[in-house]
């Protein structure tokens, strides 16, 4: 399986436990890692054979700017359940990074990372 990876995609969101992370929100930080077959898309240069990632960031920043949720781990599942709609995509790796989490000491992230294949 080949892999297709989009690193850093950012965007704000309002998830999180404390009513101050769901009032002010907070910049979120996506990183996946899609599984798929690219060699039909090579064979013949055809967007069409393969995943359009200007979309899956589309579609992953709306899910990070959506409903908010309590957990980042709720939020990596939402993100892997919109990514698995593209057909051509097998599975994909998911890791939400929370910067600037809610945490008293010095830190520099907390991330989530989740891997989903389709069944």
């Amino acid at each position: 399986m080949d892999r297709v990876a989009l690193r850093g995609l950012k965007a704000r969101g309002h998830h999180g436990v404390f009513p101050k992370e769901r009032e002010k929100g907070q910049t979120f930080v996506v990183d996946l890692v899609l599984g798929l077959d690219t060699a039909p898309a090579a064979a013949s240069d055809d967007l069409t054979k393969t995943v359009h990632y200007g979309v899956v960031a589309e579609e992953v920043v709306d899910v990070v700017r959506g409903e908010p949720v309590d957990l980042i781990e709720t939020l990596a599942q939402r993100i892997a359940d919109q990514v698995l709609k593209h057909d051509l995509v097998e599975e994909v790796e998911v890791t939400v990074h929370k910067p600037d989490a809610p945490i008293t000491v010095p830190f520099d992230d907390v991330t989530i990372s989740i891997t989903r294949r389709r069944p």
